[in-house]
């Protein structure tokens, strides 16, 4: 049986008209939004309201500030993790890594109710009052626990590819283990860092699911602000989305050229 020859451009098809359809056309349609007024005039006056409103200028430092800790923390508890199972010889070591990544498996709502209901169950005791008052801790502690994940994966699998002989190399010419680290497995894990760190910076300032059901609808996030407008105004809803967009494409930039720069050094080492 004679199978059909594709040229590269006949595979390339099925992308372009995904690209078209999912990308470019809603892309096209939020920036005519954004760009124009209820009239369909084009106007500016969308970003003039926004960020004319101290309010809304308040609620996208809360979203990074709240994105940035939720992103630190997730890092210094997934790197430990990670270097420790990349380094392991334990042959069940996969075992303790599914143990993290298993709660992906169970519903996004699920879980943050589960963990609001413990909250809840915490704050009835005596001496954890405090618990009910503490909504921001609560969001960033249910943003922890739901993208931790996210930061172990990248982690992980970025120190299992370095090479042990490296490790070997630096003990002979004498380095100890800070140096070894800071040498060798830091400058070679920051591929892991830095998509760990979009992975969960990114989606911590949207989500607000987590915000809502965790922080009593009283910590609000730039994609309460998408969601709320699109429901009224998708003027104003379409300009928000495209402020975060760019906000995206700034961190997706930096990061892909610090990890650029990154394992150039680790290859020079």
């Amino acid at each position: 049986m004679k199978f059909p020859h594709f040229t590269r451009k006949t595979l390339c098809i099925p992308y372009a008209v995904f690209l078209l359809f999912f990308v470019i056309i809603p892309m096209l349609v939020i920036l005519f939004y954004a760009f124009t007024d209820r009239n369909m005039n084009i106007s500016l006056s969308n970003f003039v309201r926004f960020f004319s409103d101290p309010t809304k200028l308040s609620t996208i430092v809360y979203s990074i500030v709240i994105a940035l800790i939720t992103t630190v923390i997730c890092l210094l508890i997934a790197y430990p993790v990670a270097y420790i199972l990349a380094r392991s010889k334990m042959k069940k070591k996969f075992v303790i890594l599914m143990l993290f990544v298993l709660p992906m498996w169970i519903n996004f709502v699920l879980r943050v109710n589960a963990i609001r209901e413990l909250f809840n169950l915490l704050a009835s005791l005596e001496g954890m009052e405090w618990l009910s008052a503490s909504n921001y801790f609560k969001t960033v502690f249910g943003m922890v626990y739901d993208f931790l994940p996210f930061m172990i994966l990248p982690l992980y699998t970025t120190m299992l590819k370095i090479d042990h002989s490296l490790y070997e190399a630096s003990a002979d010419l004498g380095a100890n283990g800070v140096t070894t680290f800071t040498r060798v497995t830091l400058p070679l894990s920051m591929p892991g860092i830095m998509s760990g760190v979009t992975m969960v910076f990114l989606p911590s300032m949207t989500n607000y699911v987590v915000s809502d059901m965790l922080g009593n609808a009283k910590v609000t996030i730039i994609g309460k602000f998408i969601y709320e407008y699109f429901g009224t105004d998708w003027h104003m809803g379409s300009m928000v989305a495209l402020v975060l967009l760019i906000v995206v494409f700034l961190s997706t930039w930096l990061s892909g050229g610090f990890s650029s720069e990154e394992n150039v050094r680790g290859a020079n080492l």
